[in-house]
């Protein structure tokens, strides 16, 4: 997809029938013990057969350690393990204007949010009922470089607005995505709600920005965990209690998508 950046189809039917926008699913090698621990990966899009059956899933990666350099040498008919969906994913969008902000690898859940809330796709089963699509969607994306840029061609869906961000200014706005979103919100709408995914100091940005325009914003972490479904407790958040106190929440169950204003980043 891009410099150290891949995407792969996994033939899993009764996945792709049952996952939604923002919900992830865990995999390891089917075979062999190392790596011993399942790695989670946010869903991209599902995929249908040459008759539009629903067939399976796509997700993006980086190449960052053992299991995503042997990923990298899978080739069709290669037999995995996994298990999912898992986690809450993102909300059915309420406002009027949805804005995707994504940073490096964080732009991968949000091709299924933009085709959901542009009316384009339906997911899950049965499907979810979105009230009222909003009016608009825009997609902010930054990266380091251009090289580093995945998935433009795929998110050309019709209806969604594309601004894109390099810290060196090789493509697009140079500097940082948070000052795309600041130029957003800057705007004359007021019904606005922002989904964000990416490095944590650049979610912590965006949860800035939004708060002080008094925006809603919900946040997908990319904690690292090991079992997916609540038992290993090793993928735990800092989370506002009602009270102003703060817990720790599960990031595979009750994440990974939070409140910005409800998390302690």
């Amino acid at each position: 997809m891009a410099k150290d950046t891949w995407a792969i189809r996994l033939r899993q039917p009764d996945l792709a029938q049952q996952i939604t926008p923002g919900q992830f699913f865990m995999l390891r090698p089917a075979d062999g013990s190392d790596p011993l621990l399942g790695r989670p990966f946010a869903l991209y899009d599902t995929y249908t057969d040459e008759d539009g059956r629903l067939t399976g899933v796509e997700f993006g990666f980086v190449v960052v350690g053992k299991l995503t350099s042997l990923m990298t040498r899978w080739k069709v008919g290669d037999t995995v393990e996994v298990w999912g969906p898992l986690g809450n994913g993102f909300p059915v969008p309420s406002a009027k204007h949805l804005i995707c902000v994504a940073g490096g690898i964080g732009q991968t859940p949000f091709m299924a949010v933009a085709a959901e809330s542009l009316g384009l796709k339906h997911y899950g089963s049965p499907y979810r009922q979105l009230p009222e699509l909003p009016d608009s969607v825009t997609l902010c994306y930054g990266v380091r470089s251009q090289e580093y840029l995945s998935g433009l061609d795929d998110f050309a869906l019709p209806g969604l607005h594309i601004n894109v961000a390099t810290d060196d200014g090789s493509y697009g706005h140079h500097g940082f995505v948070t000052e795309l979103v600041q130029q957003q919100l800057d705007g004359d709408e007021q019904d606005i709600e922002v989904y964000c995914c990416g490095p944590e100091p650049m979610m912590k940005a965006v949860a800035e920005v939004c708060s002080g325009a008094s925006v809603k914003c919900w946040m997908s972490l990319e904690t690292p965990m090991a079992c997916g479904f609540g038992a290993c407790f090793s993928c735990v958040t800092k989370v506002k209690e009602d009270d102003g106190t703060w817990d720790y929440r599960r990031t595979c169950v009750e994440g990974p998508v939070f409140e910005a204003e409800r998390l302690v980043l």
